[in-house]
């Protein structure tokens, strides 16, 4: 048995680089491990062995007629050559004297596209004598060359043989949504995000464009609502950066299905069009009355003046044209009835009988079609449409064929109700999914934070600082977003409506400049869990085996640029076991 690292003992106490660090493990810290993130389903590697690649590696054949797949083959064998990544507890195996020249990419159906439930399958085989890698279609075979790719470690790389991987998904949905409204991302940092989420073997950004605080993207038919709503020159998205977002996202294997959110949430369409936006622009939480929105900004589409729906089918035309994703999300969440009533002809509207779920359904009634029928796009609300406390509509105005509904809500039932109508679901439970729960309050002249000793209590760690008006806390630590179980509490019939699930990140207090460790790893957790599940073979749990894993995924993601956070101290990571609370 050679392990592929240097080793030397620690005879002092010194502080190294990581890079250097990781050449002066003791010979004890090495082990047969393979880590792969996501986990495949199926994974044989009976004998230790690895074979070195070939300097000439070469993926074969390139697939220049396709695209897409054709970019990933050229990005893989880069990242496989050069990366070097070093374990931080390197395998140890019998090393094989000849060398690994190619890897036989086969693929059956290169025309399928990249939408909902395509198949992503993939079959890995590595011998001494060469390797294969079989898949049905092209967003399969990139999800096999990822996994090949993480099989490669040590300055010269090697790769193990005698392996065997068969691998799908659980579900077809793995999603990542991101908020460019209420602070704004680059367009770089946006395909950094999506690279790594091809890492991670996620298939669906949810670009969730727009809301109160912003309108960033520049739209032809309506371009007013960029000029006077994003927050400026730089800050919104051209037709062309989107264009490159779709085509980056397309060779990597990920849909980006993009958001608009509507009726509520869409104060920053008053500043093109403020007649149509009720109670723009107003202070959200006046004294002694009922707020106007769920936070700052405010202001509502009107949906009973005329022109909104004119503005809004200009929206939702150029979005078809500009997004191929078969998904439109259309929002729908937080209707806010004190700021449709600060209306005139709203009130009227109320005082003749008329009341706050006809509003809705009006809107819903007059858009839903035009987004089914006319532009032919799957609608996607989110769960208050039909399940909203204050406003929804009737299930009648949302046929269950061409609706998807996506929870956020902690209400754990909701998502039965929903399959149990008969809708398709997407989960993103605010309990375990929403990444920026735990940070705090953002609101200014918050008194709440002025607590100077805490209120009687046996809790010995009992803190006096108030909570700040953090609604969603604590923190969404990948242990609490790796052991949930978006299926908890369904019947098998149910389950099979579940398409997936998606990790939030709303960007009250994220932009770029913290956005890798906002996101990763903990994404990476939610990313396994849709991908392989968070059970063994048993039907346990396997959270203490993924901390290792995922304490060595991160730091490979580290290496390809990602600027994820650490998990654990380095020194649990070279002593495996060591800081789990059970043995």
């Amino acid at each position: 048995m050679t392990p592929l690292s240097p080793s030397a003992s620690m005879a002092t106490k010194t502080f190294l680089p990581l890079s250097l660090f990781l050449l002066l493990l003791p010979i004890s810290s090495l082990s047969s491990t393979l880590n792969i993130w996501p986990k495949p389903t199926s994974i044989s590697w009976p004998i230790p062995a690895a074979i070195p690649l070939s300097p000439f590696f070469s993926i074969e054949p390139d697939f220049s007629s396709h695209r897409y797949l054709h970019i990933a083959i050229t990005r893989y064998t880069r990242l496989i050559l050069s990366e070097r990544h070093r374990p931080i507890i390197p395998p140890v195996v019998n090393l094989s004297s000849s060398f690994l020249c190619s890897l036989q990419l086969s693929v059956s159906d290169l025309s399928a596209p990249l939408q909902s439930g395509v198949d992503e399958s993939y079959d890995l085989y590595i011998s001494s004598s060469g390797a294969a890698l079989t898949a049905a279609t092209p967003w399969g075979a990139m999800r096999g060359l990822e996994t090949f790719s993480q099989l490669a470690w040590g300055h010269q790389p090697v790769v193990p043989i005698g392996l065997r991987i068969f691998d799908k998904p659980l579900f077809t949905h793995r999603g990542l949504l991101l908020d460019t409204s209420r602070n704004f991302y680059s367009v770089r940092s946006i395909l950094r995000t999506i690279r790594a989420m091809s890492y991670n073997k996620m298939n669906v950004f949810h670009w969730h464009i727009t809301d109160s605080q912003s309108f960033p993207i520049v739209l032809p038919s309506e371009p007013e609502l960029a000029a006077r709503g994003s927050y400026g020159s730089g800050m919104n998205y051209s037709i062309r950066d989107v264009q490159r977002i779709i085509r980056y996202a397309l060779s990597c294997g990920v849909r980006v299905v993009p958001e608009i959110d509507m009726p509520g949430h869409t104060a920053s369409w008053a500043e093109a069009y403020p007649e149509i936006v009720t109670c723009a622009n107003r202070f959200w939480a006046p004294a002694g009355k009922p707020s106007l929105a769920a936070e700052p900004g405010t202001g509502e589409l009107n949906p009973l003046h005329p022109k909104t729906y004119q503005v809004v089918r200009n929206v939702l035309h150029d979005l078809s044209t500009l997004f191929p994703d078969q998904y439109l999300h259309a929002g729908a969440d937080e209707v806010n009835t004190a700021c449709w009533e600060a209306d005139p002809g709203v009130t009227r509207f109320i005082s003749a009988g008329g009341t706050h779920d006809q509003l809705l359904e009006k809107f819903i009634n007059l858009t839903h079609p035009y987004i089914t029928y006319t532009l032919n796009r799957t609608v996607v609300y989110w769960e208050d449409v039909l399940l909203g406390p204050y406003v929804k509509v009737r299930p009648a105005s949302l046929p269950t064929e061409s609706t998807i509904l996506q929870t956020w809500n902690y209400r754990a039932k909701n998502t039965k109700r929903i399959v149990q109508a008969g809708y398709r679901a997407i989960v993103s439970s605010s309990n375990f999914y929403y990444l920026d729960c735990g940070q705090g309050g953002w609101l200014g002249n918050d008194s709440r934070y002025d607590v100077q000793e805490a209120e009687p209590s046996d809790s010995l760690f009992n803190d006096p600082g108030g909570d700040g008006g953090s609604w969603c806390a604590p923190y969404k630590s990948w242990q609490r977003i790796y052991d949930y179980d978006i299926l908890h509490n369904l019947t098998e019939e149910e389950a099979k409506r579940v398409l997936g699930g998606e990790v939030a990140l709303w960007s009250e207090q994220a932009d770029e400049m913290v956005l890798d460790a906002k996101l990763w790893p903990r994404t990476s957790a939610a990313a396994e869990v849709l991908w392989s599940g968070n059970r063994d073979s048993e039907g346990k749990k396997r959270y203490a085996e993924a901390n290792d894993r995922l304490n060595e995924w991160r730091y490979r993601m580290v290496r390809r640029g990602i600027r994820a956070e650490p998990i654990q101290p380095l020194w649990c990571v070279l002593h495996p076991g060591m800081c789990n609370l059970e043995q």
